[in-house]
């Protein structure tokens, strides 16, 4: 074989190989932008979670309605709301994973092929908090502590440090919705589904517009649906969250409106 034609064999091949390169690059490419939700949905193992409910004093919540403000709570554990969903929900939330999710109405969850996800599932967590106070109130979301060295402020904590950044909570009552996202910092945005905020830093929290929630009547009930999920869409939600663990804490203080 003459040398051209060895030439012209090699630049064949040359374009073969370049064009193959070409095709893995750009699968890779497409396999990068979609790991965070295939792999994570498949792999997570958030094995462990704790989640209290503080509130101030002149404002008490618990998992049912009842008649009169004595007969609610100040506190509520992580065990009593587990038992709660095991119950209605027919799930451990002690042992079933978080999975990452995502909604546009805080009503519908998917997963990223648009599934739908029954709240039976587990992959997130929702129940309902009946709120009284003694007086007309304003609810906030408060990172503070009700005193010093209480550690009884809105905290979401864990042993990776990106996991806080993909969390949300959302609070939904009389028809709207706020949004809790951690990673907001002392910032608010609004849109026609929900309202998000953050808060500062723990202890430098005071209540303002930006952490106001929903309105509380003197002595009557006010059943708020809460919803705890891992953000799918958040660039933290990334398989650097598997076998992670979680804690949630949240206290609510109450802004009197009675003059």
């Amino acid at each position: 074989m003459s040398r051209t034609k060895k030439e012209e064999n090699r630049a064949v091949r040359n374009r073969l190989y370049t064009s193959i390169l070409l095709v893995l690059l750009a699968l890779a490419a497409i396999t990068a932008a979609t790991v965070a939700w295939f792999s994570i949905a498949d792999k997570t193992k958030v094995k462990s979670m704790s989640l209290d409910i503080e509130s101030d004093v002149d404002l008490r919540m618990d998992l049912d309605a009842h008649d009169y403000f004595e007969q609610y709570v100040k506190k509520l554990s992580f065990e009593s709301i587990a038992q709660r969903m095991q119950s209605e929900k027919g799930f451990d939330m002690q042992t079933t994973p978080l999975e990452p999710v995502t909604t546009a109405d805080q009503n519908i969850f998917t997963y990223e092929n648009g599934t739908e996800v029954p709240d039976t599932k587990g992959a997130y967590l929702t129940f309902t908090l009946h709120f009284m106070a003694e007086k007309d109130m304003i609810v906030h979301l408060n990172s503070a502590d009700s005193s010093d060295g209480a550690g009884d402020g809105t905290n979401i904590s864990s042993s990776n440090a990106e996991l806080p950044e993909a969390m949300r909570i959302s609070f939904t009552a009389d028809g709207q919705t706020w949004i809790y996202d951690q990673g907001m910092g002392d910032t608010l945005s609004t849109s026609a589904a929900a309202t998000t905020f953050g808060l500062p830093s723990m202890g430098s929290t005071r209540i303002n517009s930006n952490n106001a929630m929903f309105s509380l009547k003197k002595n009557t009930d006010k059943p708020v649906l809460v919803h705890i999920w891992m953000e799918g869409t958040d660039p933290a939600c990334t398989d650097s969250l598997k076998s992670a663990d979680y804690a949630i804490r949240m206290r609510f203080t109450g802004e009197t409106t009675e003059t």
